[in-house]
């Protein structure tokens, strides 16, 4: 066990530009797996909180979410991809005042139905209790279909797969504080292959200036007989100090037919919205497939609604 390893607390990003991405491409997915009557799980390896205030002492103190959610909350122009995102959001606001922000948790409880089930794995002590308290303060019914564990998700996985219904979305998206996750997150989803060979994968990773991420991507991409997309939001050049996020990717594995094509549209729009700097670009590789990748476009609008800052 490392020392320190607790030190990781998502409130402090809530909402920032990887959460949307992340989240666009989740909610893609849950919709699809959502539109056939058959039971799905949605499993989680690194819960968090689940819900989280804008206007709490976390997310103040780093205001991560006014270069992600808030430049987006109020554009009319968004694609259909991001539009079905920013209605989930909108929902966990029903004054039309941007407070909170919804977790993956409780992106997936918005599309679960009475028989689906959500599983939760958190290790941090304080976010694992403000979930399981989130959890059931949603309601009885969420509570019987969701079941949170204080375990490592990495190893929880196996335990739960395949699920009962043969249907399940699996969301790997660690801190990568400790830099041997990105060798856990290869190890992980090899393990699940081999027992749930047609599960839906969404693997989440941080842009940063060390060779791990690329290292980690490649030996993805090499893992035999996938199907994949591939997606990365770049938002600004590299610090020149070689500190901070700078974008984010997404691997997914068994991807819907239906994701590629909606991230070509959504993708380009993102990147011209997200933008922080002329650095900011974005691509999309597929199995098979040759990749696109292209600076974000000039016009992006940077609204920043002043009721979604933190008083």
């Amino acid at each position: 066990m490392i020392r320190g390893m607790f030190s990781y607390r998502h409130a402090f990003h809530a909402g920032n530009h990887a959460d949307v991405l992340k989240h666009v491409v989740l909610v893609h997915l849950l919709r699809h797996l959502a539109a056939k009557a058959t039971p799905f799980w949605v499993i989680d390896t690194h819960a968090g909180a689940g819900l989280y205030s804008l206007e709490g002492e976390w997310a103040a103190k780093r205001g991560e979410f006014a270069d992600g959610i808030v430049r987006v909350w109020s554009r009319t122009d968004a694609p259909a991809t991001v539009a079905e995102y920013l209605d989930v959001v909108r929902a966990a606001n029903p004054d039309g005042m941007l407070r909170h922000y919804p977790g993956s948790p409780f992106i997936a409880l918005a599309h679960l139905r009475a028989d689906d089930r959500l599983r939760l794995f958190e290790m941090h002590p304080n976010e694992v209790g403000v979930l399981a308290g989130n959890v059931a303060e949603a309601g009885r019914d969420v509570a019987r279909r969701t079941i949170v564990r204080r375990e490592d998700g990495f190893d929880g996985l196996k335990a739960l797969l395949p699920p009962p219904p043969r249907r399940a979305l699996v969301l790997i998206d660690p801190s990568y504080e400790d830099k041997r996750d990105y060798s856990r997150v290869v190890g992980t989803l090899r393990d699940a292959l081999g027992r749930f060979a047609t599960g839906c994968y969404l693997v989440w990773y941080p842009q940063v200036q060390r060779r791990e991420p690329a290292e980690m991507v490649r030996r993805l991409e090499r893992l035999p007989g996938l199907r994949w997309v591939h997606a990365t939001l770049t938002v600004r050049a590299p610090s020149p100090e070689g500190l901070g996020l700078h974008g984010s990717g997404v691997f997914v594995v068994n991807p819907p037919w239906t994701l590629e094509p909606a991230l070509r549209v959504a993708m380009p729009w993102l990147a011209g919205a997200l933008a922080q700097d002329a650095g900011a670009s974005w691509s999309i590789a597929a199995s098979g497939d040759a990749s696109s990748r292209a600076p974000a476009t000039a016009r992006a609008a940077r609204a920043r609604p002043p009721q979604a800052r933190p008083r």
